[in-house]
Formats: structure tokens, C-alpha cells, sequence
């Protein structure tokens, strides 16, 4: 059908994109500059699930300490104490991701390293905000 032929009822969408082989599979490639689908981290949205759950069992009086919650979820303290610093993270970091447009080296195993409570020091953020790694000043 040329472009004069056409109805009222059909519509046309040009989609920019080639096929590339990768490992053996054939995927969409966009052309650079085009967005990126979001992509949710369901690793890092399960551990920030628990560590608020954690945070609020721990609020409200259910388990005394985090050893003793531990136990109960039959997992080490010293890892729940490190999930639970996920609570700390800017609310911009959360949010991104949630919404799946979190910085893509940002994984849990680097959430679970030491990070500053300062928002804008903390992994991730400037991708979050959509700023500059060294732009804090905002």
C-alpha cells in the first residue's frame, strides 16, 4: 500500500531499529540516542521490600533487636543490618528504582557496600536525579 492509498482508519508508525545477533538470540537494537525501555531490577525491589519490612517490624516492636529478627528470617545479622541501610538510601534512588530507571551498574551487591548517609554521595543518585555524578550543588 503506497503512502496515497491509505484510509482514514490505518495508521502508519516508522520504528527505527535493526536485529542483532547476540549469544545465539536475535534482539531489537535502537539506533543511539533513542530511549532505553525501563527496566525494573526485581533483585533490588525485593530487597528494598524487605528492608522497609524489616525497618517497620523492628518500629513497632515485634522483634527486639535485629539479631533476634534475624534468626527468626534464618538469615544472618550482619546481612540484615546491611539490607536494612537500603531504608537510608535518597528517596530519588528508591524511586528510580521502583520505576525501573535506576543507574545500570547500580546492583544489590553494590547497594550492600558501605555508602554515605549524605543523599548525593550515595550510589546512584546522580542517574536518579538525572544530574552529573560530580553535580551536587542542586
Amino acid at each position: 500500500m503506497t503512502p496515497a492509498q491509505h484510509d482514514a482508519d490505518t495508521v502508519t508508525v516508522h520504528v527505527p531499529f535493526r536485529i542483532v545477533k547476540r549469544g545465539g538470540r536475535k534482539q531489537m537494537q535502537l539506533p543511539d540516542g533513542a530511549a532505553r525501555p525501563r527496566k525494573a531490577d526485581n533483585t533490588l525491589i525485593k530487597a528494598l521490600a524487605r528492608a522497609f519490612r524489616w525497618k517497620r517490624m523492628l518500629e513497632w516492636g515485634e522483634f527486639a533487636t535485629i539479631a533476634e529478627l534475624a534468626q527468626r528470617e534464618g538469615i544472618a545479622s550482619s546481612y540484615m543490618t546491611r539490607v536494612l541501610r537500603l531504608t537510608l538510601l535518597a528517596p530519588a534512588t528508591i524511586e528510580a528504582v521502583l520505576d525501573g530507571a535506576q543507574a545500570a551498574d547500580l546492583t544489590l551487591s553494590r547497594l550492600l557496600e558501605p555508602f554515605s548517609e549524605i543523599w548525593w554521595m550515595q550510589p546512584g543518585y546522580g542517574a536518579a536525579v538525572g544530574a552529573r555524578p560530580d553535580d551536587h550543588s542542586s
